[in-house]
């Protein structure tokens, strides 16, 4: 994993820098909202509600969710623009070694293996170069912003929504290393199969690329198996967590020891949580699935490294 987020700082390493700042800026908006949350809710539930403090409160609100979607917007802009850069780059680098420079270690490289590359892999691998840094630093900016909320409003909601996270990590180291075994299993069979496709004697070997496309299927399948497995026992985790939250909150307003705007705001803090959880997960078995990807285009080449 050094290896390849070292070649992607390698060739945007400024441009990075740009997408984690902004990053930061995102993450430091998210907890905003919440706080707004919980003063509405308080000032609907007092006594002595003020029609022009909650419009002050409401416009606040409304100006900071949308300060930070125009940051959002600028974020996937510049992320898009970068991760397509790095595919155009990434295609005239094999392409060019391919046919001119053998010095560069792409020279003989089956046709059919070729073409999957620059086709298929080498736009993933751009996609994801894209967002290599600044995705992560979102979400766990925005896990640590919104946590620290919930915890500094009450500490015992925010230990169950800490506690929340932590099971869905460990599943989740668990469940990867085969996911990744299998992905690099389908990589090598689908350039094989190509490689038969685009071969001379094509016609002869229709049921040996039939068979490839079943061994595909079947990778496929059992990949299937653990990500939605995985998915369930993640989902039941954060429905313990919002009813658990809901349960304590409850007895703790009813004993007097905080406000329905703090649970509240705790709860829809949970939901919060679960974007950017479920988004890291997603994002580590993304970085998991990539590596291996790299690796094996690595092995193409003498030479593994992207170019300046």
């Amino acid at each position: 994993m050094f290896s390849l987020y070292t070649a992607i700082w390698r060739v945007s390493g400024s441009r990075q820098i740009v997408l984690i700042l902004l990053s930061i800026a995102i993450a430091g908006l998210a907890a905003a909202p919440l706080s707004f949350q919980k003063d509405i809710i308080n000032e609907l539930t007092s006594h002595g509600l003020k029609t022009d403090v909650l419009i002050r409160l409401c416009t606040w609100m409304m100006l900071v969710i949308l300060l930070s979607l125009s940051l959002k917007w600028v974020l996937g802009f510049r992320v898009s623009i970068l991760g397509e850069d790095i595919i155009r780059l990434l295609r005239n680098r094999i392409y060019s070694g391919s046919k001119h420079d053998k010095s560069k270690g792409f020279a003989g490289i089956p046709t059919g293996t070729l073409a999957t590359v620059i086709s298929a892999e080498s736009e993933e691998l751009g996609k994801f170069a894209g967002s290599a840094f600044s995705e992560p630093v979102v979400q766990i900016g925005t896990l640590i912003s919104v946590i620290g909320y919930i915890a500094s409003t009450q500490p015992v909601l925010g230990m169950i929504a800490l506690t929340m996270i932590v099971p869905q990590i460990i599943l989740v180291l668990f469940t990867q290393r085969p996911v990744n075994n299998l992905v690099a299993s389908r990589v090598r069979v689908l350039r094989q199969s190509t490689n038969l496709i685009t071969t001379t004697q094509a016609e002869g070997i229709v049921q040996e690329v039939l068979d490839e496309f079943d061994a595909i299927y079947e990778t496929r399948r059992r990949i299937f198996l653990w990500k939605l497995s995985t998915k369930f026992l993640l989902s039941a985790i954060n429905g313990a967590g919002t009813v658990a939250v809901l349960l304590l909150g409850g007895f703790i307003v009813i004993e007097g020891r905080t406000d329905v705007g703090t649970v509240v705001a705790a709860t829809i803090g949970l939901g919060r949580l679960q974007g950017p959880t479920a988004f890291l997960i997603a994002f580590y078995r993304q970085v998991s699935a990539t590596r291996v990807k790299f690796e094996l285009l690595q092995s193409l080449g003498h030479n593994p490294e992207i170019p300046k």
